[in-house]
């Protein structure tokens, strides 16, 4: 399952970090839709019913749109359905945070948006997780493992650089958003009213190194391809797009305070790396030294960071430095919520 979200980065650097390539292969850089930065809240702990930044195929707003440009949106988490009849979303009985990819053929209120084509994919730091242990559960924060861009990775920016096209699509060497697989709905209110996009997360079964700690995981969208691939639903119709739902060994995790069991705490200890022996100090992983000086920035506003310092341990790649320029600076753009 997915309960609890990470996304701390301001909207304009949402913007930048999930770059998306088109049909064509050029990079380009989505835009806000209007007003919907406004509506998102940077946060250190995102719990449903808030309001989480999503990308999505632009034409779903603007039928004259290029088929394969993407747009940001910001939607409630909790799908609502188009067909839902009560006059408040409160008042639905069950939930659909989550939708299990299994059941989405089977379930009208994911059939329909799936068989529209609405899809969609949410952006965030990465996602908090609870493994039982004894009597109690421990809070683990998983995401996407930082690394070094590959030489290809370099080579594709120089290329985007020199074709002269969306040049505003910079390169982003903060930290990696994690791309996990939704769908959304738009329902409008019976008596009328401002409508209300809202999407659910989808889950399959946990990857081999995920398991002990949850026997379900976020669809992860592993790479641009994929991206590309999911949210362009003229292109890939709705069978071939549920084929790109897999579980893969794909992402990295660490242990983090009990603070975030409590949704209403919002600070960057929510997502610091803790040390659960307590009588030693913990052996760092490549990702949880860059989260931890990421952390010890003291800011709340990130910057591009350097490329990662890459160390050897025990035989195992490990990352230092990346992320203690990503929060200093001066203050988010938009206050956390």
């Amino acid at each position: 399952m997915c309960g609890r979200t990470a996304c701390t980065l301001a909207p304009d650097e949402v913007s930048r970090a999930c770059l998306y390539r088109n049909r064509g292969g050029q990079r380009r850089q989505p835009g806000w839709r209007d007003g919907d930065a406004d509506k998102y809240r940077p946060s250190y702990n995102k719990s449903p019913q808030s309001m989480s930044p999503v990308l999505l195929s632009h034409r779903h707003f603007d039928k004259n749109a290029p088929a394969d440009e993407c747009v940001l949106a910001a939607m409630r988490w909790g799908l609502v359905p188009s067909w839902f009849k009560e006059d408040d979303p409160s008042k639905m009985q069950y939930s659909t945070n989550n939708c299990r990819s299994e059941n989405i053929l089977q379930k009208k209120s994911y059939k329909d948006p799936m068989l529209k084509g609405q899809r969609c994919v949410i952006l965030a730091d990465g996602f908090y997780e609870w493994k039982r242990k004894e009597k109690t559960k421990q809070p683990i924060f998983i995401y996407f493992p930082q690394t070094q861009r590959s030489a290809q990775e370099e080579k594709d920016d120089s290329l985007v650089k020199t074709s002269g096209l969306n040049a505003e699509a910079e390169e982003w060497t903060g930290w990696r958003l994690l791309t996990m697989a939704g769908l959304f709905d738009c329902w409008t209110p019976p008596a009328g009213g401002e409508p209300l996009y809202t999407y659910s997360v989808i889950t399959v079964n946990a990857s081999p190194n995920l398991q002990s700690i949850h026997d379900r995981m976020p669809a992860i969208l592993a790479g641009e391809e994929e991206v590309r691939r999911w949210l362009d639903f003229g292109e890939v119709k709705s069978l071939d797009a549920l084929k790109l739902l897999q579980s893969e060994n794909i992402l990295t995790f660490h242990p983090v305070s009990s603070l975030v069991n409590n949704s209403r705490n919002n600070s960057p200890e929510c997502l610091q790396p803790v040390d659960l022996n307590q009588k030693k100090e913990p052996k760092q992983t490549a990702s949880s030294q860059m989260m931890k000086n990421w952390l010890a920035g003291g800011s709340s506003k990130r910057k591009e960071s350097d490329a990662c310092g890459v160390e050897e341990d025990g035989g195992k790649e490990t990352q230092a430095g990346a992320l203690q320029q990503w929060l200093q600076g001066a203050k988010k753009k938009a206050k956390t919520q």
